[in-house]
């Protein structure tokens, strides 16, 4: 099922159906923290009657992101894990996965210590390189898993050519759009199956809430989703629904600017000589810099970055001064994060060197500061 917008996003954002409250028109949709609801007829329940079946300001929520990716049915959680654990509760012992190579380090730990435990088996594979994805695939695989732009190294898979592959072979796709947000790309109407994010980032914006968002197409996996959303109770509290929509009203304006700030930062890291290299789609040096530019509408806020042998990433941490030098991401301040002791840190040393994500690799989620406030911190840090 197809699912357009009356406006441009932007305004979609603003005045969609789900932004003003049905009762009383309140453009801040109420916050509604009943567990449970009384119901007027023995036979015949309310669309209400316990919280984490359905609660009034989640569904707002989920009606929201459900419109604003172009979905039919948006099903918001406790965590990002929270809704990618739930989404991947939808395959059985004996099913078979394909799992993009440079996964986030707590989708990995997932996959292979949970799933792997209950009897999924999983295969890392290079999403870039189609031909390595059509060789991988085996009578019981059942979904593709892509993240792109890759956590942290930046890696670009084509989707709607992984999404060819996938029904080709009968597979559903999931896909983690929490880098990219709808604000910047809308992966459902590539064909994409399933959307997943970690709304704490991005959408969220504040560092002030911990949450997890799916959106589908398919009324049969909406109904699935739904089942072992209710079924499991990782739902999203309802004081914390209401901070991910007012997130959401800003969203647009928030990753246009930090876009910006981003593409001129990562420009000037890449002519720096203590800078290996950047890893950062909106480079036209970027080996998935066409894809990107094609299936997304902007490069994102989000890169990481190698530094030259000789520099000491300790030392380069401690001199920078602005950014908040913590784990996560896409929020107003600017966020430095070191993969290999943080978002990647359940990952084997020699998993991670393998797929580039060394000690020297560091990733800055960028956030609203002035562009040359933030470089100069930048060339004190690096030249120090």
């Amino acid at each position: 099922m197809v699912v357009k917008l009356n406006h441009e996003w932007q305004t979609e954002l603003l005045h969609h159906k789900g932004a003003t409250d049905p009762t009383t028109g309140a453009v801040s949709v109420p916050i509604q923290p009943a567990s449970t609801f009384h119901q007027y007829d023995v036979n015949e329940f309310g669309e209400f009657d316990y919280a984490r079946s359905n609660n009034p300001t989640r569904q707002s929520l989920e009606k929201a992101i459900a419109h604003l990716e172009e979905g039919t049915d948006g099903f918001a959680f406790s965590s990002g894990m929270a809704a990618i654990s739930t989404v991947l509760m939808l395959f059985s012992q004996g099913d078979h996965l394909l799992v993009t190579k440079d996964v986030y380090g707590g989708t990995y730990r997932l996959v292979t210590e949970v799933l792997g435990r209950q009897g999924v088996d999983i295969t890392f594979v290079d999403m870039t390189n189609l031909n390595e994805v059509a060789q991988s695939f085996r009578p019981n695989t059942k979904a593709v898993y892509i993240e792109t732009p890759s956590n942290p190294t930046m890696k670009v898979t084509d989707v709607e050519q992984l999404v060819r592959l996938a029904k080709e072979h009968d597979c559903y796709t999931i896909h983690d759009n929490t880098f990219m947000t709808p604000a910047l790309h809308r992966p459902l109407n590539q064909g994409v199956d399933i959307v997943v994010h970690s709304a704490t980032k991005f959408i969220g914006g504040h560092s002030d809430c911990v949450a997890g968002l799916a959106v589908t197409n398919s009324p049969e996996l909406a109904e699935r989703i739904h089942f072992l959303q209710n079924t499991l109770g990782a739902v999203l509290s309802v004081h914390d629904c209401w901070l991910i929509m007012r997130g959401l009203k800003t969203l647009h304006v928030r990753m246009d600017y930090a876009s910006k700030t981003a593409m001129q930062l990562a420009e000037r890291l890449q002519a720096h000589p203590n800078v290996a290299r950047v890893f950062y789609p909106g480079l036209r040096s970027h080996e998935g810099y066409d894809i990107h530019r094609r299936q997304s509408e902007g490069p994102g806020a989000v890169f990481s970055f190698e530094l030259s042998e000789d520099q000491d990433v300790n030392q380069f941490i401690e001199k920078m001064d602005i950014p908040v030098f913590a784990v996560s991401l896409g929020a107003v301040e600017s966020i430095l994060s070191y993969p290999a002791k943080m978002s990647h840190a359940s990952m084997p040393e020699f998993e991670r060197e393998e797929r580039g994500i060394t000690d020297r690799v560091l990733r800055l989620s960028v956030g609203l500061e002035h562009v040359e406030d933030l470089w100069g911190d930048f060339k004190q840090a690096l030249q120090n």
